[in-house]
């Protein structure tokens, strides 16, 4: 699972074996070991109803995005590329959220891509 931050937004993207993990087990993490620290970055089934949408939590050196209970099996079982959310934080300010499957790259990349989905884009290009 990738994560990028920048201001006000958290994105997550995870490979074709993440998002199954994640189907199965409600719960996805990565961690960073920065010095003695660990920095760790989630995805988790929550109760609330799909009207509540996507919330997160930033607590005990852990991002935590959650998504109801009713969205999970849903993403795992479709072409659904993924959710997005924006949420205002107690000071008026938005957060944007966005979880989305992993996409082969169409440019050239160094990185390991193979359990990346296909992606969609690449027949518009032969």
């Amino acid at each position: 699972m990738k994560i990028r931050i920048r201001d006000n937004s958290i994105r997550l993207r995870l490979t074709k074996s993440e998002v199954t993990r994640f189907a199965e087990e409600g719960r996805y993490a990565c961690r960073t070991q920065i010095g003695t620290q660990t920095f760790t970055y989630a995805l988790a089934v929550s109760n609330q109803t799909e009207e509540t949408g996507m919330y997160a939590r930033f607590e005990q050196q852990e991002i935590c995005i959650y998504m109801p209970a009713a969205w999970q099996k849903s993403w795992y079982e479709s072409d659904r590329v993924g959710f997005n959310q924006h949420l205002k934080n107690p000071d008026g300010s938005s957060l944007y959220l966005l979880v989305e499957k992993d996409f082969v790259c169409l440019d050239e990349t160094v990185e390991d891509q193979s359990d990346n989905y296909p992606n969609p884009k690449a027949d518009l290009l032969k």
